[in-house]
Parts: structure tokens; C-alpha cells; sequence
């Protein structure tokens, strides 16, 4: 791997580290990153390339798991959340049942979405879909929300939570937008809808990851494992710098601010493709 590369590895996994959590769609940005400027598709080829940006999302999800380790652990019987009753506690049946709708949907349509929906275009029309419903949940959610911990989520609002979350498979969209903005409008506040998202995230983003490159092993070379290696490096890195910034942040100014910024970026990207 030559300067140039690794400098690309480290860009995109700086992209993919500070828009993980934040509403705004890291697969959208990677993609528009990548397409329109850094093209590692003209040395990785169009399907490793897919896979690189779906990998060193595992990067982020290995700073999620630093930050949430307790939580994480408790779900698997490893450590006592303090204050925590067994009987009413958030498990692993709720993680469960939030990821399964996208899970099945990801499985049925993977082919469909990797071959039509990873693309600028298709990226500024997602934009421009999750922004509506970031602004839709911020105006219409419950004005005193009645989930405030994780601890009080319900299996049906995990559920409804997993259904709105089926959006993110369309890149774009972004995974925290349509879950937090699920999470809103079923009646969670925003920093309770964070914590979930975050946590849902790590098996599915995992999963994904590992059909992702079992799928494309053939594609994969020795020679671009460094660079492989970097982006995951680079975007564990950047994600611990902005977890936590981001979980004080959504709850201050909640999500409109996040959708006013898609809407912009969605107008900036058309003029430049069509015009």
C-alpha cells in the first residue's frame, strides 16, 4: 500500500468515525466520499469496495462496545447494571426483537441493494426521505416522552423501532436517523433512542459485516488487507473521539439541526451530479 492509499484508508475511515452516530447517514457519506473523489473501487474493485465500507463500520462498532460495555454485558449475564430489576430490566429478547425485521428484509434484498442503491443519486434522494422523518418525529413525538432509560423500553416499541429501522437498509438513510427518530416518535426520549440504536447496532452491523465478506471472499486480495486494516484502525478511533459528544449533543438539540444539515448536503450533491 503507497502513501496515497493509506491516506485514502485513513479518510474514509475518518468518515465513517464521525458519522457513525450521528443522524446524518456514514454509508451515505462514504459513498459520496469515496464516488466522487477518492474512487478506491479503481484499485479494490466494485464489490470489495462495497465490503470495505461496510467492514470498518466494525470499527465503530468496536468503540460502541468500549463505551456501553456494561450494558452489553449485562445482556449476556456478564455484569449487574446497578439499580437494575431483573423482572423489568432492558435484555437481550428487546435487542432481539428490534433487529429482526431489518435482518430478514437485509437477507431477502442484499443483492437489490448492493447493485441499485449504493450510488450518489440514490444516496441524495435518502437524504433528503430521513431529514422528512428526523423533522416529522422532533414535531409530532410525545412533548414529555415516557420511556426515559433503557430500562423501560417495551417489546413493542422495540419491535415498531425495528420496523422504522428497515428504512436504513437503503444507504443514505442512515441507521441512527430512522431508529432515534423511531425511538421519538413511540414515545422514547432522544438520548434513551440513542443508547438503543447504539447497542442494536453492534450484532447487526456485525452480521453484516460477516455476510459482507463471506459473500465477496473471492473478490478479496492479500495485497489490500492493509488497507482494510487502516479504515478499521482509523474509524475505531475517530468513533471514540465522537460517541459521547454526540449522545450529550442529540439530547440539547435533538434532531432537526441534523436534518436542516442532510437537506443542505442533499442540495449541494444535486447541483453537482446534474448540473
Amino acid at each position: 500500500m503507497d502513501l496515497f492509499e493509506f491516506l485514502k484508508a485513513l479518510i474514509l475511515g475518518f468518515v465513517e468515525g464521525m458519522t457513525e452516530f450521528a443522524p446524518v447517514s456514514s454509508t451515505g457519506h462514504l459513498i459520496i466520499v469515496d464516488d466522487m473523489w477518492l474512487k478506491s473501487e479503481e484499485f479494490l474493485g466494485k464489490y470489495p469496495s462495497i465490503t470495505f465500507k461496510i467492514v470498518i463500520q466494525l470499527g465503530s462498532i468496536l468503540a460502541v462496545v468500549v463505551v456501553f460495555w456494561k450494558r452489553l454485558f449485562s445482556l449476556v449475564g456478564l455484569y449487574k447494571v446497578e439499580g437494575q430489576k431483573a423482572s423489568k430490566s432492558f435484555n437481550l429478547l428487546h435487542v432481539i426483537v428490534g433487529m429482526l425485521p431489518a435482518v430478514i428484509l437485509g437477507f431477502a434484498f442484499k443483492d437489490l441493494i448492493d447493485d441499485y442503491l449504493f450510488g450518489v443519486e440514490t444516496v441524495i434522494v435518502a437524504l433528503v426521505a430521513g431529514a422528512i422523518l428526523m423533522i416529522a418525529a422532533d414535531r409530532f413525538g410525545p412533548k414529555t416522552p415516557r420511556v426515559q432509560n433503557l430500562d423501560q423500553i417495551t417489546y413493542r416499541q422495540a419491535f415498531t423501532v425495528g420496523l422504522v429501522q428497515c428504512l436504513s437498509l437503503w444507504p443514505g438513510f442512515s441507521r441512527s436517523g430512522a431508529t432515534i427518530s423511531g425511538g421519538v416518535l413511540f414515545g422514547m426520549n432522544h438520548r434513551t433512542a440513542a443508547d438503543f440504536t447504539f447497542i442494536m447496532a453492534v450484532p447487526i452491523m456485525m452480521g453484516a459485516s460477516l455476510v459482507s465478506v463471506l459473500k465477496n471472499w473471492e473478490y478479496l486480495s492479500m495485497d489490500h488487507i492493509s488497507f482494510y486494516i487502516v479504515g478499521f484502525l482509523s474509524a475505531f478511533v475517530f468513533s471514540l473521539l465522537s460517541i459521547r459528544f454526540f449522545l450529550k449533543l442529540i439530547s440539547k438539540i435533538k434532531l432537526v439541526p441534523f436534518a436542516i444539515y442532510r437537506i443542505v448536503l442533499a442540495v449541494i450533491l444535486a447541483i453537482i451530479v446534474f448540473l
